[in-house]
């Protein structure tokens, strides 16, 4: 049942993808917010009549643009990837991971690639409610895009809707609607999107401070920087929510993440939640919770809280998932009664794997009854069919540390931007913005703290899913295309020129129009 390939293999196909998704996550969530500033602005000026709204909305529009040019380009480079190099997942489940990708392109490309011509092209050719509306449509576009795409990756979190077909040993989709309103799906998207429009917000306070820092388009910095501000405080504290709600869709769907998230070694009633730690460089054998940290700050009985709103619930620690045993919490449990150890799931893992290839055996020999038989041990323990690929326990724990750190350096940072979108909107409010002098060096300075939050949360939701390509189903090392280490070892180091390169001249190409400005006749 275990498979022989080459572990080098697997960690250059793991890290080319996660290099592409990386990269191709510094443009998506700033088209998403930067599309929905822009459509404000223009909403204004549709109301108002003012030329300098219109002239402000192009300016946002220009280096939306240029933003949205390099993101689709590296996102089909990652599309491509699901084939070239994780050849055995797509036909493991393209029947279910294909569906919502196909929609995304033939429902949210072409309405983003039709209406966005008659954005930037459609001035004074249209009228002025036509183009409002391409607008809107382009961001709406881009919204349908994410939601298609975060339905599929949400899947992979918390596989719903599916059927197996031992015929085809395919997933095989049995219920759209479980896929696509799954608790994983719906929060993902809210909460991915508000991420957009919180990074979207301090992208345009920040390069509004830096125009007030040169003394440059005062009037335009000053608009602008308002509405980038309420954009991101309102996003800020929604994503509150979001994050509660994810909280709570982790703990019961997926605990040995959330006791990543948090160093929890050893489950309890009542359980701490950290707010500032150091872990330790050696976590092997790890038998007490403060022995895996040099100091911690935590919050008595909240991480209980965070995953129940029950302050005494009991939450399973990194050890207790290993060695099961505990009394599985029933507001957390998908299944009452005593938890299995990892070592049981995986020995039913290999039971379910030796029963389909009983079964087609018994297929292909014409034998009915036998393979009814062996159809039936499988259906018993396909919930762990994917443990069954597993060597050892010990290779359901995530990287502790990496998902420690990315979760709290997003919270931090989440807390950090609430506060700061308060005063931008507060000095505003009382028209005492151009004054904060000190504030227009750290709106531009909080700029990377928002692409930085919005990688760490995905570094905290895919790192800390390992070893799955897809939740108890399908581990990453049963996910990839057996192909010449050395092929996807050069394709890395291409990719990585090239994206380093596209990297560069976008950068280039957004910091010339940042210098240029905009045709708002202010600038003074």
């Amino acid at each position: 049942m275990i498979l022989n390939l080459d572990s080098s293999l697997v960690d250059w196909s793991r890290a080319q993808f996660a290099m592409t998704a990386i990269y191709h996550w510094l443009f998506v969530p700033l088209t998403l917010g930067l599309g929905l500033i822009m459509a404000v602005m223009e909403t204004i000026y549709y109301r108002t009549g003012k030329a300098f709204w219109k002239e402000t909305a192009k300016f946002w529009m220009k280096l939306f643009g240029i933003n949205f040019a390099v993101g689709v380009a590296t996102g089909l480079i990652l599309e491509f990837e699901f084939g070239t190099n994780w050849s055995n997942y797509s036909w493991f489940v393209g029947d279910i991971f294909g569906a919502p990708l196909a929609i995304e392109g033939i429902v949210a490309f072409f309405m983003e690639a039709t209406f966005i011509a008659v954005m930037f092209f459609g001035w004074n050719k249209v009228s002025k409610c036509f183009h409002l509306t391409s607008t809107w449509l382009t961001w709406g576009g881009a919204s349908i895009s994410a939601i298609w795409i975060l339905v599929a990756n949400a899947w992979m979190q918390y596989p719903a809707g599916m059927s197996f077909n031992p015929d085809t040993v395919r997933n095989e989709m049995v219920d759209f609607s479980a896929v696509v309103f799954s608790p994983f799906a719906v929060n993902k998207f809210f909460h991915t999107m508000l991420s957009g429009l919180m990074l979207g917000g301090s992208f345009v306070v920040g390069i509004s401070g830096w125009f007030l820092i040169k003394r440059r388009h005062a009037k335009f910095a000053l608009s602008s920087m308002t509405v980038g501000a309420v954009t991101g405080l309102v996003a800020a504290l929604l994503l509150l929510v979001t994050g509660d709600t994810s909280s709570k869709n982790v703990a019961k769907y997926q605990p040995m993440k959330l006791a990543a998230m948090e160093g929890l070694y050893n489950g309890d009633k009542g359980v701490s939640l950290v707010g500032i730690g150091v872990m330790k460089c050696d976590l092997a054998n790890v038998e007490n919770n403060d022995d895996a940290f040099y100091f911690k700050i935590a919050f008595p009985k909240m991480l209980s809280w965070l995953a129940t709103y029950n302050t005494d619930a009991y939450i399973p620690g990194i050890n207790d998932l290993v060695n099961g045993g505990y009394e599985a919490d029933p507001e957390l449990a998908l299944s009452s009664g005593t938890a299995l150890s990892a070592h049981e799931k995986i020995m039913r893992g290999r039971a379910a794997i030796k029963a389909l290839h009983d079964y087609r055996a018994a297929v292909k020999a014409g034998d009915s009854s036998a393979a009814a038989t062996a159809k039936a041990d499988m259906d018993k323990d396909f919930a762990y069919f994917g443990y069954g690929y597993l060597r050892s326990p010990k290779d359901i724990v995530p990287p502790v540390q990496l998902t420690f750190y990315s979760f709290h350096i997003m919270v931090i940072i989440g807390g950090y931007f609430i506060l700061f979108f308060i005063i931008v909107c507060w000095l505003a409010w009382r028209r005492k913005l151009s004054g904060a002098k000190w504030l227009h060096h750290v709106a531009l300075w909080s700029i990377p703290l928002a692409y930085i939050a919005g990688q760490a949360g995905w570094i905290v939701a895919e790192v800390g899913r390992q070893p799955w390509a897809i939740q108890d189903i399908l581990p990453v090392s049963a996910a990839i295309s057996k192909l010449p280490t050395a092929s996807v070892q050069v394709t890395f180091f291409l990719f990585l020129i090239l994206f380093a390169v596209m990297l560069v001249a976008e950068i280039r190409i957004m910091t010339k129009a940042i210098k240029k400005g905009p045709d708002t006749g202010d600038d003074k």
